[in-house]
């Protein structure tokens, strides 16, 4: 099988020069790769130096062939589609803003677990996991701290004034 010419049009210092001014590292390591093969080294060795596999190399000349050296950039990833249209997310924010009721949800405070079950109760979507939605919603998974039911401010403010008045006595002063 004969080796997959390179096109000739960017010579292996260039392609390293590019490949140092590069940000992206797997497009600088594709272009180390392929001035290697141009200096001559077999392509195993030449992919090897570079730190990456043979059938790599292989394809980053076929993309540098058709595309030049802007072409040996990954390309965008769908991703796995969201399970709610933009319809149920703006009702499940609404709804997490909202906050829960104790008697009837049974919780006082939202946890992802009850936001899984009830995305599946509601919508029928089994979501492997919310933390991903929430975060595209601006929604943080933390939950704020507790205050204690009995706390007055009242309280508090007679509190912090005496605890002010104490710091401000001397010790040994009892009265």
């Amino acid at each position: 099988m004969a080796a997959l010419q390179i096109r000739q049009d960017y010579s292996a210092p260039d392609l390293r020069q590019r490949a140092a001014r590069e940000r992206d590292t797997r497009a600088s390591l594709r272009l180390l790769a392929i001035a290697n093969a141009l200096e001559g080294m077999p392509r195993a060795e030449a992919a090897g130096l570079a730190g990456i596999k043979c059938q790599a190399l292989h394809d980053a000349i076929q993309r540098f062939n058709a595309e030049g050296p802007d072409g040996l950039h990954d390309r965008p990833r769908t991703g796995r589609p969201e399970q709610l249209s933009p319809g149920q997310q703006a009702a499940l924010k609404a709804h997490i803003l909202h906050g829960p009721e104790p008697e009837h949800d049974g919780v006082s405070a939202w946890h992802l677990v009850d936001l899984c079950e009830y995305v599946e109760r509601t919508y029928g979507d089994s979501e492997w996991g919310l933390s991903g939605p929430l975060k595209r919603l601006n929604l943080s998974r933390q939950k704020t701290r507790p205050s204690h039911s009995n706390g007055h401010p009242a309280a508090q403010a007679a509190f912090k004034k005496g605890a002010a008045v104490t710091a401000a006595e001397p010790r040994g002063t009892a009265s």
